[in-house]
C-alpha cells in the first residue's frame, strides 16, 4: 500500500527498484525484499522472520542471539528470495541494520550483508534502525506528518520531523517501555512466546484492581526504572496471589493480571502525555506509533482517545510491520539509495548506539 506523502526532493523512480533488507539488532531476525515502483508505489515482495525464543523467566544474551541469527540467516534470506521470485543478481542495493541495538547480534547480520554485497557487487546502504520503522509506518498508513511515538525493547520516542532530521522530542531517562514490560513478564513467569510484551498484554485485559504505581513524566521525557521497581514488589506482598492460588477471588488480593494491568494503564498513559504535548507544539493533528510495542491494542485505544479528542488520529500497523522485520530497513535504505547515498565497505560497520536525530533524512522536504 503506498503512502500518501511524496516529498518532492524524492522524485519517481524511471525504473523499478528492488532492495533487500537484513534486520538483527535484538532477537527478531527478518528479510524483506521491496520494490519501488515508476507510479510511486511500492510492492512488499517479501517479508521473512524468525524469533529467537528463550524459556520462561529468560531473556536473550547478545552472544547466543546473534548465534541464533548466524544459524538461520541463509534459510531466512533463501526463504524471501523464493518469495520475492527475484534473483540476488537482481537487486540494486543491500540494506542493513546499522545500529542501534545489541553490538553481537547487529554484527552477525553486518557481516552477511558485506559477504552479499561483495558476492553479488552490490551497493551497501546502513540503516538507522528507528528510521527504518518510521518510513515503513508513514509508508504503510499514510500519515503525512504525524507526531512519532516509538515504542520497543530498547528505545521509548516521541519524535517530529523538521529540515531533513527526525527531532526527539522526548524520551526514557532510563530503560526502554518494551524492556520494562518483558522484564516484568520475566518476574511473573509469563511465556515468551511469541512474545513477553504480546503475553502481558493479554493477561492485563484480565485485570480487575488498578494498584498504585509512580507517575513519572519530567517534561518531555519519562522514566520508567522506578514503575518497574514498584510493581515487581508486589509480588512479595501479603495480598499478592498467583493465578490459580485456591483463594484468588478473594475482594482484597492482587493478581498478576491485576498487576500488568496496571502498568499498562500506567506507563501508556505517560507516554499518551508527552505525545499529546508535542502534538500540541506543532500543531500536529496526527500520531503514528511505531516499534514492537506499538501493536499493543490498549496503547492504540488510550493513544486514539486523545487525539480524538484533539480532533486528529492515530496510525498504527500490524505485527508484519510493527515488529522488527527486513521489509522496514529495506524500505528506508532504498529511500536513501535513490537520493545518492551508498555506504562503503570501508564504513559498513555497526554501532550500539545510533541516535535517530543523526540521520539525514535527505528524501524528505
Amino acid at each position: 500500500m503506498p503512502g500518501k506523502h511524496r516529498s518532492p526532493l524524492l522524485k519517481k523512480p524511471n525504473r523499478p527498484y528492488v532492495a533487500l533488507g537484513l534486520e538483527g539488532s535484538a532477537n527478531k531476525l527478518g528479510a524483506g525484499i521491496i520494490q519501488h515502483n515508476e507510479d510511486g508505489s511500492i510492492r512488499v515482495l517479501a517479508n521473512v522472520r524468525h524469533t529467537y525464543i528463550t524459556p520462561p523467566g529468560e531473556g536473550f544474551l547478545p552472544r547466543d542471539t546473534a548465534q541464533h541469527h548466524r544459524e538461520w540467516i541463509i534459510n531466512v534470506i533463501k526463504d524471501a528470495v523464493a518469495k520475492a521470485g527475484v534473483n540476488l543478481d537482481g537487486l540494486d542495493c543491500i540494506c542493513y541494520t546499522k545500529g542501534p541495538g545489541m553490538g553481537a547480534p547487529l554484527q552477525s547480520v553486518a557481516l552477511v550483508a558485506r559477504t552479499l554485497s561483495l558476492l553479488f557487487n552490490k551497493p551497501l546502504v546502513g540503516v538507522n534502525h528507528c528510521v527504518g520503522h518510521i518510513e515503513m509506518g508513514r509508508e504503510i498508513t499514510g500519515a503525512q506528518n504525524p507526531i512519532v511515538l516509538y515504542v520497543s525493547g530498547g528505545n521509548t520516542q516521541v519524535i517530529a520531523y523538521s529540515r531533513q532530521c527526525y527531532r526527539i522530542f522526548g524520551e526514557t531517562l532510563d530503560i526502554a517501555v518494551g524492556n520494562c514490560l518483558d522484564r516484568f513478564a520475566r518476574v511473573i513467569g509469563l511465556s515468551n512466546d511469541p512474545s513477553p510484551g504480546y503475553n502481558i498484554e493479554q493477561e492485563a485485559k484480565k485485570g480487575k484492581r488498578l494498584v498504585a504505581l509512580p507517575y513519572t513524566t519530567k517534561g518531555m521525557d519519562v522514566s520508567l526504572s522506578g514503575i518497574l521497581t514498584s510493581i515487581e514488589s508486589y509480588t512479595t506482598d501479603r495480598r499478592f496471589r498467583p493465578t490459580g492460588a485456591p483463594d484468588d477471588t478473594k475482594e482484597d488480593i492482587i493478581t498478576p493480571a491485576d498487576m500488568c494491568f496496571s502498568l499498562q494503564e500506567t506507563v501508556f498513559a505517560m507516554l499518551v502525555e508527552i505525545t499529546e504535548r508535542a502534538m500540541a507544539h506543532i500543531g500536529s493533528k496526527e500520531v503514528l506509533i511505531v516499534g514492537g510495542v506499538g501493536c499493543n491494542e490498549r496503547l492504540q485505544e488510550m493513544m486514539g482517545i486523545m487525539a480524538r479528542e484533539r480532533g486528529g488520529q492515530v496510525f498504527a500497523t500490524d505485527e508484519r510491520f510493527c515488529i522488527d522485520n527486513g521489509i522496514m530497513i529495506a524500505q528506508a535504505g532504498l529511500l536513501s539509495y535513490r537520493m545518492g547515498y551508498q555506504t562503503t565497505l570501508a564504513k559498513s560497520t555497526c554501532t550500539q548506539r545510533f541516535r535517530t536525530d543523526e540521520v539525514h533524512v535527505a528524501w524528505r522536504s
